[in-house]
């Protein structure tokens, strides 16, 4: 009986042993690893001192002039036909920011009468830079632009929504809206 229990301290002790001869050797190479990227890191950082510094982060792609209406489909309004009873239904997803009553502001503008507006003009509402100064005036070809991907017709605006890829619900809110005024 002794002799078991002899066994298995025997065996227990080769086994944390082995377990820590293998860990010793990871670590070296972990050091090892971690001294030439020190290395690496140090003449990188040389390197870069001597030169030009690469900029952080890209800067913000630049809006499309105002007067272009290009979509990044593809598609131009032209080849729609809005159904404001649809689009209605539509505006769903945009009621929760905007409303369509004149005067009624919500976390976006009012949407009354926006069709033929200039953009950043609607009293009481306190816009973007961007789009105050977007200079951009809201026929249905670009609101449809608009609408596809916000942020690429106005860099820097605070409208999160991310936009509404399918083309025939853009031209049916944009019927909707036109029926507002």
């Amino acid at each position: 009986m002794h002799f078991g229990s002899t066994t298995r301290f025997g065996r227990l002790t080769a086994c944390l042993a082995v377990s820590a001869l293998a860990l010793s050797a990871c670590s070296k190479k972990t050091e090892e690893a971690d001294t030439a990227t020190t290395t690496t890191a140090t003449t990188t950082d040389t390197a870069a001192t001597t030169t030009e510094a690469a900029p952080v982060a890209a800067p913000a792609a630049a809006a499309p002039p105002v007067d272009n209406v290009d979509t990044i489909s593809g598609v131009k309004f032209a080849s729609y036909t809005g159904d404001a009873a649809k689009g209605k239904t539509d505006f769903a997803a945009c009621a929760a920011c905007h409303g369509v009553e004149a005067g009624v502001n919500k976390i976006g503008p009012s949407l009354h009468a926006v069709v033929g507006r200039t953009a950043g003009t609607v009293a009481g509402y306190t816009y973007s830079a961007a789009n105050k100064n977007s200079g951009i005036t809201w026929t249905p070809e670009k609101l449809f632009q608009y609408l596809e991907k916000p942020q690429r017709i106005v860099p820097g605006t605070k409208m999160t929504y991310a936009g509404m890829t399918d083309p025939q619900k853009r031209a049916n809110v944009i019927a909707y809206l036109q029926t507002t005024s």
